[in-house]
């Protein structure tokens, strides 16, 4: 008969805070495996001796290195999957010699836990089960003692091996966060802090509810010091700042914003910035400039996760099919003396936010506010350029999107595109919600063309993931567009050349 296997949470440090039913486990085991770093010290049978057994069997595994620095020919990943691979035999044979087997973990198994590769590997053969652990973030934000997070705050938990513009982003867009894993990462992280605005309000903690527990202001902490075992916490917002920024939330201002009386005279504008298709390289020198010298940007979550965090910035996501809302917002904001950019993807004039803002400052009354609108490489573009030059003649860009007109609309402006022989940029051609469009313009097209037509589709051009596709409107099919794409339908003149690029003469056959 084999023995089972229990993954166990000793907690961060403190040994009086390892769970009665954890302490009780450790006790009645035949083995207790745990881990350390090459100097063969585990921080985990520090917490948890005084709960083991005599005679019990230790198991200690010792990690081959701690940094990615390895001749592995698979690289570090491949060094430990090779570590895990013998832990697990290691372990095995105890289980099916009959032995009960506990593997110690600091703070909770699942949570960043070494625990979780053996359990991959064994969970499937053995009686296994998982007892959770006081937390490192719970110990940490107990020795910061100060709440972390309130009513709908989000918490976000970071590792500190994020890259620092990554790891500025996501720190800014969160109300309260936690970074593990510093060490060597410790600079990187307080750089991310500074530039994310967070840095005066973090909080460093060292080996947390440990007699070595150690509290400072991440300003004040000599990045020559820090182990591995520590982490940042970033509280949320204290109660009165709270509760003023909820008071403030039901109006249409920012809670983060200061703010101005009518004698206060400060000029603020809206910058509409196009950031194009998906790369970096993309976005204009101008557009750039712009985003450097604003202290807001507004947009669609995805599109402001594009813009690099910085000192100063304060940034302000929301979902998609809000567009009056967040280019209102945008205007309040400069009506108050801010500098905001409003950001779209490809060019904010075509499908994107610059319409909206001009709709929505005649609607509300902010006609009087600035607004400046910057061009950027549109989809249409840069799908145009990978194909070769489709759109080298007359051309009209449609959207399929019957969003924000009913589809007979736009029936009638193709069917009139496809008479008049122009290529056609389609937009917005198909979503999980929108499935027939893009099936029932394909058949206005072929009323009007010859089957034969070329057709372009282009999906995540200018990302990882980028296809381009020649076809023809006759083997064109619909269930393989999706959001992703943009599809040209070229005119009766198009070429297609020996090697496969797509070309419209610039005069008419």
């Amino acid at each position: 008969m084999t023995g089972w296997l229990r993954g166990v949470g000793v907690g961060p440090g403190d040994p009086e805070l390892v769970t009665v039913k954890a302490a009780r486990l450790i006790g009645e085991a035949d083995v207790v495996a745990f881990h350390s770093g090459p100097r063969g010290d585990s921080i985990a049978r520090r917490i948890a001796a005084s709960y083991f057994r005599d005679g019990v069997v230790e198991e200690l595994l010792v990690y081959p290195v701690t940094t990615g620095a390895t001749d592995h020919p698979l690289g570090y990943h491949g060094l430990m999957a090779d570590f895990y691979d013998e832990s697990a035999d290691r372990l095995a044979a105890h289980l099916d010699s009959g032995r009960n087997v506990v593997v110690l973990a600091e703070g909770d198994p699942l949570f960043y836990g070494t625990y979780m590769y053996l359990h991959d590997r064994l969970a499937d053969r053995y009686d296994t089960a998982v007892v959770p652990g006081v937390t490192s973030v719970s110990g940490s934000a107990a020795a910061v003692a100060t709440g972390l997070c309130r009513h709908e705050d989000v918490l976000t938990i970071l590792p500190g091996t994020l890259p620092v513009p990554e790891l500025a982003r996501r720190l800014a867009d969160t109300e309260a966060a936690v970074v593990m894993k510093l060490g060597r990462t410790f600079e990187n992280v307080r750089e991310a802090l500074r530039q994310a605005g967070r840095l005066d309000e973090a909080r460093y903690v060292e080996r947390a509810s440990s007699d070595a527990e150690r509290v400072l202001p991440v300003a004040e902490v000599d990045a020559s010091t820090v182990p591995y075992m520590s982490m940042v916490v970033v509280p949320g917002r204290d109660l009165r700042a709270d509760a003023a920024g909820r008071a403030a939330s039901s109006g249409t201002s920012d809670p983060a914003v200061p703010q101005q009386g009518p004698e206060d005279d400060v000029q603020g504008e809206v910058v509409v910035i196009g950031l194009g298709p998906g790369p970096d390289r993309w976005l204009t020198p101008e557009a750039s400039a712009a985003l450097a010298d604003v202290g807001h940007v507004v947009g669609y979550a995805p599109y402001v996760n594009r813009v690099p965090q910085r000192e100063g910035l304060t940034r302000h996501a929301s979902g998609n099919t809000v567009e009056v809302d967040r280019a209102r917002d945008a205007l309040e904001l400069a009506r108050k003396g801010e500098r905001v950019a409003v950001v779209s993807g490809g060019d904010a004039g075509v499908f994107g936010m610059a319409s909206a803002v001009f709709e929505a400052a005649e609607m509300h009354g902010y006609t009087d506010v600035p607004v400046r609108v910057l061009p950027g490489v549109t989809a249409a573009q840069a799908v145009a350029a990978r194909a070769g030059a489709p759109l080298g003649g007359d051309f009209a860009i449609m959207s399929l999107s019957d969003r924000l007109k009913p589809w007979h609309v736009i029936e009638r402006r193709l069917r009139a595109a496809a008479s008049a022989d122009l290529v056609v940029a389609l937009y917005n051609p198909a979503s999980r919600s929108r499935t027939e469009q893009v099936a029932r313009a394909r058949e206005v097209f072929l009323e009007e063309r010859d089957p034969a037509t070329v057709v372009v589709v282009g999906r995540d051009v200018g990302r990882a993931e980028e296809s381009l596709t020649v076809t023809t409107l006759a083997d064109l099919d619909p269930a393989t567009i999706d959001m992703k794409c943009l599809v040209i339908v070229c005119a009766s003149g198009t070429r297609v050349t020996g090697v496969g690029q797509v070309w419209t003469p610039r005069y008419v056959h």
